[in-house]
Order: C-alpha cells, then structure tokens, then sequence
C-alpha cells in the first residue's frame, strides 16, 4: 500500500508541469508618457516570478507578457506596473 502511494504521489509530481502553459497577455498602461516610463514598466514585470518575456510598444501604450500560467497571473502584473507607478489593465478584458 505503501509503495502505491508513493508511486501515485511521484507520477503527480512528474505530471504537474504538464498542466502549466506558456501565455500571453496584453497590458494596456494609459501613462506610459516617456522615454523612461518603458523601461520602468518591463523592471516591474520582469521582477514577477514566472515572467518569460515582456515587449513594450510605448507608442501604443501596451506591454505584452509571456508568461507561465502555473508560477503567476494577469493581477501579479496589474499590481507588479501599478505599483511602479504605471496602473495598467487587461486590453484583451477591456473589449
């Protein structure tokens, strides 16, 4: 008995990284107004766990964020640019 549970125990603990996923997610940052607003928002975002990549088009106002799913989530990034100083929301929940 002992030995099935920790086989089952191991084969979830093996299989867990298989639920995570990589995705992205738009931000929209209304007060990015210069040249350093950028480079303050991707600190903040970079600085949250399971953060693979962040993209700032500063024209457009939005940041792109790839990340995994399993280690974080879109309001770890909302609070990591809000307080920075840059208060930002989902652009995709926004529509």
């Amino acid at each position: 008995m002992k030995q099935l549970l920790s086989i089952l125990v191991l084969a979830c603990a093996v299989s867990s990284p298989a639920w995570a996923a990589v995705q992205t997610v738009t931000l929209s940052v209304p007060g990015m107004t210069c040249g350093v607003c950028p480079i303050t928002v991707r600190k903040a975002l970079d600085a949250v766990p399971g953060v693979e990549k962040v993209s700032v088009d500063e024209s457009k106002k939005d940041v792109v964020v790839t990340f995994d799913n399993a280690k974080t989530n879109v309001q770890a990034f909302i609070k990591a640019t809000t307080d920075a100083g840059y208060p930002s929301i989902d652009a995709g929940a926004a529509k």
